[in-house]
Order: structure tokens, then C-alpha cells, then sequence
């Protein structure tokens, strides 16, 4: 009985070259692995305990910022929770940056970040947003909100929001570090007026096009996928115009709210807009108006009024030419874009001017594209 406890090497090797009734040692097999008989069956008992296949939960809405079960570059990179709402009644995208889980800097320590967000295609600066900065910490919370007017049904089914965590430099003598991630959401996925939580991994800036393998790992679906830049459609941007005519004071009241997403005309990559506003056929000063000048941006507010006095049916067979331009000193300013609103244009633009005339004393919002030529007028 003594002698069965003890197996040598010999005894083992013979064992495997030779595959007896004799059930090899589980100590030693764990060693050799290759040594396993495979001839019969019978030498393999089955197990008495059931396997143990080791299950994968659902995600979660708030996960740990670093899974167990992965390990690549995009799970190193933290998380980021945030929400998206198309109010489509008022045409804006909002989006509520809320906290970033598990962030890893380049340097040891805490870090300062802040959130950058783009909508793409188009001109980086006409779109770009930030929160504020929270330093000194890897788990910032932000919980702000950026909006994003003028933004439409076309714009939610073609364009993709592109957010990237970002370390503040302001301790560095570098001017613009890397982000420290980002992400891509494609806007066609979200339902007009109903918000949407996402708790999505961060990933490294992506130079190149993704793998269609990876669109379904840790809900990479989310990401759209890189294709080459298309050709911009000569974005000029999109004025917000409101209409109204005053029974009382006998004529139009015209608004120029605010303009966004301008095409920039200056060297800094921004414009110094301001709006042209001229009825024709008019003769005389009081026909033309303009706006002031906002400074380097690219999505001014103006908030002013202007009156052109007549009854209706006089009005219903002029054109309101609206111009966006890029104020320049000394130089001649540069054109943007503008629109033509009449009863002989088209679209929302018909329909806006008709609607304003038809009825007194209701005031009409409407976003309108701006045309990147300038209109040609004739009596």
C-alpha cells in the first residue's frame, strides 16, 4: 500500500506510453499536460462537480470604470456618462455632459479636464463646445449642459457628435495636448424629444477607418464608422429669423435672433458677423437696415427688431433679402451667405412669408439655411 503513493518518473512515462487500467496522478498531469492518455475514454472519469462556465453579466447603466473582463486600449481610457436630447420644437441638441470614470493621463498624479464637443462634418469651430475645467481629480464631475442651435431634422439624420476628454493645459507649456479619449455618436439614433443616457469607453483618436469587426464590442455600435472627409456642401450656416405683423402700428416686424454654425471668413478661423436686412422693390434708407458686428464667432445672438411699415397686401408682393456678413476694417467685408424670402421662393421660406402675412399679430420663428451666393434682385 506504501508503494502505490509514490510514483516515479519511470513508472509516469510508462504510464503514458503504455495506457493500463492505471489512472494517472492529477498533481503530475498538471505538469505535463501532454502526457495525457487519449486510447480510452475510461480513463478520464467524469467529474462529480458540473462545470463551471464563468458568465458574463448585462451592462450595467453605471459599470466600473475598469471591467474585468477587458483589457485593450479603449477600457484603459476611463468611461464617460452623458445624455442627448433633440428638442426638435426648438430646434437645438442638447447635451449634458455628466462625469468621466477611470481616466488615465499620460503623467501620475491628478489631471484637469474638461469636455470638447464638435459636430461632424463640418467647420470645427462653427460647432465646437466645452464644459468648464474640474482639476486635480481622474473621476470628474461636470453635469453641463451644451446646446447646439439651429439644429434639424437633416442635421440629427446626416451629422455624428464627437466628444473627447480633454487635460487643460494650463499648467504646460504645450498649447493643445491629445485628448485623453473620445468618442462618436451617430445623431440619427436618437428619437425627437425624448432624451438618451449613455455610459460608453472612451478611445484613442482615430487616425484611420475602423474595423466593421469592432462595431459590436462594449457598445462600440454607438461609434459611426470612419469614412473618408466628404466634400462639404458649401455650409454657409443658418439665420434665425422671427415674422410678425402688427395690426396696431400697420406693418412688418422683423427679428434677427441669432445666427449658427457660420462659415468662418477670417484668418483665426472665426468671423466678425453681422445681418443685412433689405425689402425690395423699395426705394429710400428706411428699406435697408443692419445688425451690429458680434466679434470672433461663429454663432452670434442679435436679438434685434426691425419695422417696415405697409399694409399686407402691399408686403405679400415684395422680397426681404436677409445677408450674413464678416466685417473687415479697411477692407470691403466678406459676404457668408444670405436668404430670399417671398411669396415667389420656395419651401419654408414661401411658407414663412405667406404665414406671417396671413395672419396679425402672431409672431413666427424659423431657422433658414443660408445660400452661398449672393441673390440677384430685379424690379
Amino acid at each position: 500500500m506504501a508503494g502505490r503513493g509514490r510514483v516515479s518518473m519511470q513508472e509516469h512515462m510508462a504510464i503514458d506510453v503504455s495506457p493500463g487500467p492505471i489512472r494517472p496522478i492529477r498533481l503530475i498531469s498538471h505538469y505535463f499536460p501532454h502526457f495525457y492518455p487519449t486510447a480510452e475514454p475510461a480513463l478520464h472519469p467524469p467529474d462529480p462537480r458540473p462545470p463551471v462556465t464563468p458568465v458574463r453579466s448585462a451592462p450595467q447603466p453605471q459599470p466600473d470604470p475598469e471591467p474585468e473582463a477587458d483589457s485593450d486600449d479603449s477600457t484603459t481610457l476611463g468611461t464617460l456618462e452623458f445624455t442627448l436630447l433633440f428638442d426638435m420644437d426648438s430646434s437645438t441638441l442638447h447635451c449634458t455632459a455628466h462625469r468621466a470614470k477611470g481616466l488615465k493621463p499620460p503623467a501620475s498624479g491628478s489631471v484637469d479636464t474638461f469636455v470638447k464637443a464638435n459636430l461632424l462634418p463640418g467647420a470645427s469651430k462653427a460647432s465646437q463646445l466645452r464644459t468648464h475645467t474640474v482639476r486635480g481629480t481622474r473621476g470628474p464631475v461636470w453635469e453641463e449642459t451644451l446646446t447646439y442651435h439651429g439644429f434639424t431634422l437633416q442635421d440629427a439624420r446626416r451629422k455624428t457628435l464627437r466628444l473627447c476628454v480633454c487635460e487643460d493645459p494650463w499648467l504646460r507649456r504645450q498649447r493643445r495636448a491629445p485628448p485623453l479619449g473620445e468618442l462618436r455618436v451617430p445623431l440619427r439614433k436618437l428619437v425627437p424629444n425624448q432624451a438618451r443616457s449613455f455610459d460608453v469607453c472612451l478611445e484613442r483618436r482615430r487616425l484611420t477607418k475602423r474595423p466593421k469587426s469592432l462595431d459590436t464590442a462594449r457598445g462600440m455600435s454607438l461609434y459611426e464608422q470612419q469614412v473618408e472627409a466628404e466634400p462639404a456642401s458649401e455650409e454657409r450656416g443658418r439665420v434665425l429669423l422671427s415674422l410678425c405683423y402688427g395690426s396696431q402700428r400697420g406693418g412688418l416686424l422683423v427679428g434677427v435672433l441669432r445666427c449658427a454654425h457660420l462659415a468662418p471668413m477670417d484668418a483665426n478661423g472665426y468671423s466678425d458677423p453681422y445681418v443685412r436686412l433689405f425689402l425690395h422693390p423699395n426705394a429710400g434708407k428706411e428699406s435697408k437696415y443692419k445688425t451690429s458686428v458680434r466679434k470672433k464667432t461663429l454663432n452670434p445672438e442679435f436679438n434685434e427688431e426691425f419695422f417696415y411699415a405697409g399694409p399686407r397686401e402691399e408686403l405679400a408682393q415684395k422680397t426681404l433679402l436677409v445677408s450674413v456678413w464678416d466685417y473687415d476694417m479697411g477692407t470691403a467685408d466678406d459676404f457668408i451667405g444670405g436668404v430670399q424670402l417671398s411669396s415667389r421662393a420656395g419651401g419654408e421660406r414661401q411658407q414663412h412669408w405667406r404665414e406671417c402675412l396671413g395672419h396679425s399679430d402672431r409672431r413666427l420663428e424659423l431657422w433658414h439655411p443660408l445660400d452661398g451666393a449672393p441673390l440677384q434682385l430685379s424690379d
